[in-house]
């Protein structure tokens, strides 16, 4: 496991440095992933739509900013994604959201497809699901915790309409669109804020 995470730290990029390849993509008529499909490219466009919105509009609350800046032990988020998954289009400009204000928060992105051997060390539910946030203690190199591929709140969301009618339809797909739209990152901010109080309790006192 150290050696997998070891390799993929050392492949991985910034959040600007992942920004500006998704864009340069967009330019190309191209996408992440081993497969270049036209459907896949046309979401890796739109996602980059997306983000660039997030990273515009997400707000951090003064409460939630209080707590994050207040965390001081070093760690590394090793976060997995592809530019062309919907869920982490919404998701990955709120956790850079939360890192950008900490500098002993330090981000860093892989691409999933390229580094199968790190996401098969940290599969929900059986399946290579995507995003996924690895938070990794920077002296003990150990895993602390991990986060995704979605919020609670979506998670329920979906749960509960596969325990309906046993797969999403691509009409509940759009509903979870609309629901991201509609909590403007907030439910990422407070997980990812609880999990910050979790590993370090005086942070929420």
């Amino acid at each position: 496991m150290d050696s997998i995470i070891k390799n993929s730290l050392e492949h991985s990029i910034s959040y600007n440095a992942y920004r500006s390849l998704v864009k340069r993509l967009v330019e190309e008529n191209s996408t992440t992933g081993l497969e270049k499909t036209e459907a896949l490219i046309n979401y890796t466009k739109l996602n980059d739509r997306r983000m660039k919105r997030w990273d515009k509009t997400i707000k951090v609350s003064d409460d939630a900013k209080y707590k994050i800046e207040a965390f001081e032990e070093d760690i590394t988020w090793l976060l997995i994604t592809e530019s062309w998954c919907g869920d982490a289009a919404h998701i990955v400009p709120a956790i850079n959201k939360v890192a950008e204000l900490n500098d002993k928060i330090n981000l860093r992105i892989v691409l999933r497809d390229e580094n199968l051997g790190l996401m098969d060390a940290f599969l929900t539910n059986g399946g290579r699901a995507i995003p996924k946030l690895i938070m990794i203690d920077n002296a003990s190199r150990n895993v602390l915790n991990t986060y995704g591929p979605r919020p609670t709140e979506a998670t329920n969301y979906v749960n509960q309409f596969k325990a309906k009618y046993g797969t999403l339809t691509p009409e509940f797909k759009e509903d979870l669109q609309h629901w991201y739209n509609n909590d403007k990152g907030q439910n990422v901010i407070k997980n990812l804020t609880e999990i910050l109080c979790e590993l370090q309790p005086t942070v929420c006192l």
